[in-house]
């Protein structure tokens, strides 16, 4: 890939990313939504930057399913490193939660915005669209992962149902090998070696799109400040700086902890964070982000197995930025709205998250998209959730990228423990 940088000099792709927000944000400030480029707007180049986020999805679910059948032909794969992987992600979305309780039933920051929402109509921006088939229901959400055909889980990134033809075809062609005779073995060997190559190939592409994402970012951000300008982040400061509270004290201080005491300086770990959060932050997806997660964490020490389990099995079950907004948002609109909300109902709107978090794979600005069905199962009557949703649109694009960095780290601190475990000795500092 070519670069503005003199050759030779390797500058770290976060203060690339770091240049093309401040410039981003100087022509979206400058220059609006008005023509400035050969007759263009910023409203006309962010589309472009855009597809290199498509492109980064669009190769990273295949990944996945490369990434997992490559394990169960180099590693073992059992049933009790699934346990640990749930039980660490039980953990971690807990401590997540109980944050966000805190945080909102302490300080009431949604009380600020009592009376007020007329006030704030004229920065509302347009309704999210709808979630479609999404829901809350374990059962309904459970069915939905089991692929109608093997196209669809790859056609519409549903990364769990991905997952499972990765895992149940992964172990078949384990079973198979281990018993395998003749040109069955031989052509079994053969695959495994194809396996292998699309797996490094992927990887390799994936890198590359990841090093454009500088430039994307700047179009990207000109668009979004060029239409919303700064303003809207003083009038909607309260509802950003309480959100973006609770999802910094889990990444900055909860997950460097979980680190320490897994034996990795917090420190090191931040610090072998920063390019995956960089990116994910960059092109609001946890998922386009893993060859820089799987990347970032060999760097770490972290065994391979351990890396894989986290970051491609696990997922869709490490959003704990996400529920963690879904939770927040929701107590948040409820005080502004004057909703009084008992333990009990606390405990639904938790619940409600965690089920949205595992259940979004695939729905574009799912964040928000799923907002509603939360505010619903909290009670609040569809003509408030009508009114109260377009409010926080202005400010939700900052947020949704913070949402996809702490994914990341999620994904790279279960990466950590479960190394931690796998062993049975601290990381090496």
């Amino acid at each position: 890939m070519s670069s503005p940088f003199p050759a030779g000099v390797h500058v770290p792709l976060a203060l690339r990313v770091a240049i093309g927000v401040a410039i981003g944000a100087g022509l979206g400030a400058a220059f609006g939504t008005d023509p400035w480029l050969f007759g263009l707007s910023n409203t006309d180049l962010g589309p472009l930057g855009m597809l290199v986020v498509r492109v980064l999805k669009a190769l990273a679910t295949p990944l996945i399913l490369f990434a997992i059948l490559d394990s169960f032909y180099k590693t073992d794969i059992s049933g009790r490193n699934g346990l640990q992987l749930a039980v660490v992600c039980l953990v971690n979305v807990s401590v997540a939660m109980g944050i966000g309780l805190v945080i909102l039933n302490l300080a009431e920051p949604g009380a600020r915005w009592l009376g007020k929402l007329d006030a704030l109509a004229p920065f509302a921006g347009a309704a999210p669209a709808s979630a479609g088939s999404a829901t809350l229901s374990p059962l309904e959400n459970f069915a939905a992962f089991i692929p109608a055909s093997l196209v669809d889980p790859f056609a519409k990134n549903l990364v769990i149902s991905v997952v499972l033809v990765a895992v149940f075809l992964g172990a078949a062609l384990r079973s198979v090998r281990a018993t395998a005779e003749g040109s069955l073995a031989e052509a079994s060997r053969q695959l495994e070696g194809f396996v292998e190559l699309a797996y490094a190939t992927l990887t390799k592409m994936l890198l590359w799109a990841a090093d454009m994402m500088p430039y994307a970012v700047c179009l990207i951000v000109a668009e979004v400040v060029g239409k919303a300008g700064l303003a809207v982040f003083t009038v909607l400061q309260v509802f950003l700086l309480t959100i973006l509270a609770g999802l910094l004290l889990q990444a900055l201080v909860y997950y460097p902890l979980l680190a320490g005491l897994c034996g990795m300086s917090p420190l090191r770990f931040l610090r072998g964070a920063t390019d995956p959060v960089v990116t994910a932050v960059s092109c609001n997806s946890s998922l386009a982000t893993m060859p820089v997660t799987l990347r970032a964490l060999a760097a770490l020490g972290v065994r391979e197995r351990s890396a894989r389990l986290s970051a491609c099995v696990g997922t869709n079950f490490n959003n704990d930025g996400v529920m963690l907004y879904e939770a927040m948002a929701t107590l948040f609109l409820c005080q502004a709205l004057g909703y009084h909300l008992d333990a009990s109902k606390q405990v639904t709107i938790v619940l409600a998250s965690i089920m949205a978090g595992v259940g979004i794979a695939g729905i574009p600005e799912a964040g928000l998209v799923i907002l509603p069905l939360v505010l619903t199962a909290a009670g609040i009557p569809e003509a408030a959730v009508a009114v109260a949703i377009p409010l926080i649109v202005p400010v939700d694009w900052v947020l949704a990228r913070v949402r996809s960095g702490v994914n990341v780290l999620a994904d790279m601190v279960v990466a950590v423990a479960l190394d931690r475990l796998d062993r049975g000795r601290p990381v090496t500092p």
